[in-house]
């Protein structure tokens, strides 16, 4: 061919568009680390909050469930299970490998000490038992003379007197 025509794009326009594709493709495709976050129901009854994680492909042994200062960590890795170079060609890939993590906070009124996970199936089903919540205290207000009254109206004399219709004050320890 001697010469160009303006219907035949020149090489250098053809490699700028293909460097442009190929920038374009990478940065809009997620990474898959970046794409690994398990799905999770979370339920809730009068007894306790249940969460059902989904994690298909992921052994127990990779996956680690964490409580600390009210967050609920689920962390693991998920282990890629191709192996190239043996003769085998990849097509497509669309399951991420990688490690997760999900944190999710916990309401007051739970008993982190009492939290129980088990993994069934590709599914690991934690469960955090409620605890009563405390309760507002009245406390009574002294007058001055020695003697308190409660807000219920109930009059309660000095030290040693019988105490009707009072709560008493009871330390509450904060974790």
């Amino acid at each position: 061919m001697l010469f160009e025509t303006s219907l035949t794009p020149l090489p250098v326009f053809g490699l700028r568009r293909e460097v442009n594709r190929l920038f374009d493709d990478a940065l809009s495709r997620t990474t898959p680390t970046a794409s690994l976050a398990p799905p999770v129901d979370v339920r809730e009854d009068d007894h306790e909050i249940a969460l059902s994680v989904e994690l298909p492909g992921v052994k127990p042994e990779d996956v680690e469930v964490t409580s600390d200062n009210g967050m609920l960590t689920v962390r693991g890795h998920k282990s890629a299970e191709r192996k190239e170079g043996d003769g085998t060609e990849y097509h497509l890939v669309e399951r991420t490998y990688g490690s997760f993590t999900r944190s999710f906070r916990l309401p007051k009124g739970v008993d982190d000490s009492k939290i129980t996970a088990n993994f069934t199936n590709g599914v690991l089903n934690v469960r955090v038992p409620k605890t009563a919540l405390p309760q507002p205290k009245k406390i009574a207000i002294s007058n001055g003379e020695g003697n308190a009254t409660a807000n219920t109206g109930a009059r309660v004399e000095g030290k040693g007197s019988q105490k009707t219709n009072q709560q008493q004050a009871v330390p509450v320890e904060h974790k």
